[in-house]
């Protein structure tokens, strides 16, 4: 390998280069699979969808909307990060293992980290207009 020149996986036999469309179709199975065996990811979803109709109901400015959408999807893109690592970690640790423990606990902290950001980002945007609706 030269050093500066990106590493290139060989493509074994069973290795076969994808459409674009399958690509896309398969991460679309996930993100599918994600919302409807996920308790967690159903909870985000509708808390997302909540928070955007509000903004959009209070008529927030459009740069406001748009950091409601980052972070409404990154946590579900969170979630989605923390499925794909606990499926991994049950796979490949069947049994009881300290390693998979603290892999499964560290992905859901990352989710939780970025719910509790987005909360924070929510009650910036959305706090003065509901309070001025309220007062």
């Amino acid at each position: 390998m030269l050093i500066g020149r990106a590493m290139q996986t060989e493509r074994t036999p069973g290795m076969q280069r994808r459409t674009l469309a399958a690509s896309f179709r398969d991460a679309f199975k996930g993100i599918g699979h994600v919302l409807l065996t996920q308790r967690n990811a159903k909870i985000q979803l509708a808390v997302g969808l909540i928070t955007l109709l509000l903004g959009a109901g209070l008529r927030i400015p459009p740069e406001q909307q748009a950091l409601l959408f980052l972070t409404a999807f990154a946590v579900l893109a969170a979630e989605i990060g923390n499925t794909a690592v606990e499926t991994l970690v049950d796979a490949f640790c069947p049994g009881p293992s300290e390693a998979a423990r603290i892999a499964k606990d560290a992905a859901a902290g990352a989710v939780l980290m970025l719910a509790i950001g987005s909360i924070a980002v929510g009650l910036c945007i959305l706090g003065p207009p509901l309070w001025r609706l309220v007062m």
